[in-house]
């Protein structure tokens, strides 16, 4: 995850360490790199991200609470393998919780100087796609805003049962496509459709221009209008992988 995402990250009661180790061992999760059914074990791990096993070990609560890995008396916690089914399940629900907190954001109320930051993501992210290019540097850049953008309209309902239920979510990489970063949806879907294309994605297209749409309504207030939006834009996702994974 990025310095930018980071920034925006939920505060925490335990040491700093705790959430930079959680949010390294939930990317290496996601993205497959730690396999379903691997046992983790705590002084490993501190060993591997270099930190003590404190933070490691509260990370793995965590994890635990959130379901991305399984405790058992007997064997420890072990990462629990992701359905494509779940990922579809978490995609449902986050797009119900992002709406809702448009519409909270909107409640409490944008200030100009809360609202700067949400317009520079947007121009960034337009002017990203109107290079017309594409590679994976890109992707990951345009992803990077994509986060960010998401990230302080979560923060901006002021709800942190709100940002810890987003949280349990996460149950694919969220700074790429999940068609071409997530083991789990790749494993469903044909090689060509996770190539990296040389021009601009067509979903990569709609999706900046829901986030403009997106500002717009934020701007105007309209919290019903941004809630719809919002839950229409996350939702994409889900009828885009349904889409693809029946090309096979």
């Amino acid at each position: 995850m990025t310095d930018g995402a980071e920034a925006l990250a939920d505060p925490q009661n335990t040491e700093p360490a705790t959430h930079t180790v959680l949010t390294r061992l939930r990317e290496m999760i996601v993205t497959g790199e730690i396999a379903p059914g691997t046992r983790l074990r705590a002084e490993a791990l501190a060993t591997q991200l270099d930190v003590s096993r404190t933070p490691v070990r509260s990370a793995l609560a965590v994890l635990s609470a959130e379901g991305l890995v399984l405790y058992n008396m007997n064997r420890g916690y072990t990462v629990r393998a992701v359905t494509l089914g779940d990922i579809y399940d978490s995609i449902e629900v986050r797009a119900r919780i992002e709406g809702l907190a448009c519409r909270l954001s909107i409640e409490q109320g944008w200030t100009e100087e809360g609202l700067q930051p949400l317009d520079e993501l947007v121009a960034r992210g337009r002017a990203i796609v109107d290079r017309g290019e594409w590679s994976e540097a890109i992707e990951y850049e345009w992803y990077d805003c994509n986060w960010i953008f998401h990230r302080r309209i979560h923060h901006a309902a002021n709800n942190l049962v709100l940002r810890h239920a987003m949280r349990m979510t996460i149950l694919y990489p969220v700074f790429g496509d999940a068609v071409r970063v997530s083991p789990t949806v790749a494993a469903h879907v044909p090689p060509r459709a996770r190539q990296i294309a040389a021009t601009v994605p067509p979903h990569i297209v709609q999706s900046q221009a829901d986030h403009e749409n997106l500002l717009a309504a934020i701007r105007a207030g309209d919290g019903e209008g941004a809630e719809r939006l919002m839950i229409e834009h996350v939702l994409r996702t889900k009828a885009r992988i349904l889409a693809i994974a029946t090309l096979r």
